[in-house]
């Protein structure tokens, strides 16, 4: 019989653990690191005197194993201390647009003035005091914003409108949800209608660690946005096919935990190649760490994850939009090529019509049908079921798991 033995003239029983208790104890231990991973993938800023401070606790006990895993699959550093465990990420894809910044009460999707008011802020809280008031923000990114070179490129923040003091409102409710803020006193609601104020302890900690990027913005000398924002993800080049495979390596495994779909025909060829003879490990070490599945085609990878709590974007979802979007998924996965947007208007005006029963009453007005058709599509977006061609939208592969088929009566068993 075979199985674990005590040692031979231990004569005492004393740090011996039966394989139940080691298996327990080893159970226990992997579901901590799991938990602490999916924190961190979940939120990447976690703080140690927010709500996340259990989670917080975890990461700190595995920072060396979750620190190793990081590095060595993504080359995403982990950043652990007393007051905050920081997950530095990189996007693998600097022109998505499929994931924005959201207010955090509205779900409003960040206007490119609500972008610049956010890093205004950042760079103002950077020189605060350890306190500031909305107010005083409010004063100090009026005057960040008066930039000459903000004016030339269109941006414009004076503070004399509603509008943007709503837009400045949405960024610091980012920045709460982020934990760079702590309310103190005060409502910013208030402040929107210019009769109240609200006083905020400034975390520094966090400030410090939220940048995400390889290399300072102010050591790069690109002119364009587009061109800034590729030298701020780029890499060193590799010289060494062992550093080029350790870069294959880290794109695929963003990918895969950040991307609900990782298309083959996305990849070049050498990531392709690397992929193909990698799949396995590659997807095993991720399913091991996170607790996701790989779900394995002939055009791609998606990991799934069981538990339904590692993404922005659902779906389906209940409620008028999340019924749409479903409905749209399923029009595009029986089309036979790309389909025209007037076409999806048309679609989802005949359904707002057959459901006006369950749908919320405004989605059968005159338009309304264009809006709904951007929701959704926005939602499809995000999760790689379509893509956008000027005013065409076309199917990519993972939407055929919409696709309805024929109803087919089984004869009875006799």
């Amino acid at each position: 019989m075979t199985g674990l033995t005590r040692p031979a003239g231990s004569g005492s029983s004393a740090g011996y653990h039966p394989p139940s208790a080691l298996d327990a104890v080893t159970a226990a231990r992997r579901s901590e690191v799991t938990r602490a991973a999916r924190a961190l993938l979940r939120r990447p800023v976690l703080r140690a005197n927010g709500p996340d401070a259990e989670l917080v606790v975890l990461v700190r006990r595995h920072a060396s194993e979750l620190r190793a895993w990081f590095d060595r699959n993504t080359g995403w550093r982990l950043v652990v201390d007393s007051e905050v465990a920081r997950l530095v990420k990189t996007v693998p894809d600097t022109a998505d647009a499929t994931h924005p910044a959201r207010d955090p009460r509205s779900r409003a999707v960040f206007s490119r003035r609500r972008y610049v008011l956010t890093c205004l802020a950042l760079a103002v809280l950077e020189r605060a005091d350890a306190q500031v008031t909305l107010g005083r923000l409010a004063e100090q990114v009026v005057l960040a914003a008066a930039d000459p070179q903000l004016a030339a490129a269109g941006v414009t923040f004076a503070l004399e409108r509603r509008e943007e003091r709503s837009d400045l409102v949405s960024v610091v409710r980012l920045l709460l949800d982020l934990g760079v803020l702590s309310r103190v006193a005060g409502d910013e609601d208030a402040f929107v209608r210019d009769d109240g104020d609200a006083l905020y302890d400034v975390e520094r900690r966090v400030l410090a660690a939220l940048l995400a990027s390889p290399r300072g913005p102010s050591t790069i000398a690109a002119a364009g946005h587009e061109e800034r924002l590729d030298a701020l993800a780029e890499e060193l080049p590799a010289t060494t096919d062992d550093l080029r495979n350790q870069q294959i390596r880290h794109r695929l495994t963003r990918r895969l935990l950040d991307e609900p779909v990782l298309y083959h025909a996305d990849l070049d060829d050498a990531e392709l190649a690397y992929l193909t003879s990698q799949r396995y490990a590659i997807t095993s070490r991720i399913t091991e760490l996170t607790g996701m599945v790989a779900e394995v085609r002939a055009e791609g990878i998606a990991m799934v994850d069981p538990l339904d709590d590692l993404t922005d974007v659902r779906m389906p979802e209940t409620g008028t939009e999340g019924h749409a979007t479903l409905l749209l998924a399923e029009h595009l996965a029986a089309a036979d090529g790309p389909v025209p947007l007037p076409a999806l208007h048309a679609h989802l005006r005949a359904q707002a019509a057959a459901h006006a029963t369950y749908w919320r009453k405004d989605a059968t007005a005159p338009g309304a049908e264009v809006e709904l058709t951007q929701l959704a599509l926005r939602r499809l977006e995000a999760l790689r079921l379509v893509r956008r061609a000027g005013d065409d939208v076309c199917p990519l592969p993972a939407l055929a798991r919409y696709a309805v088929g024929e109803p087919q009566i089984q004869e009875a068993r006799r």
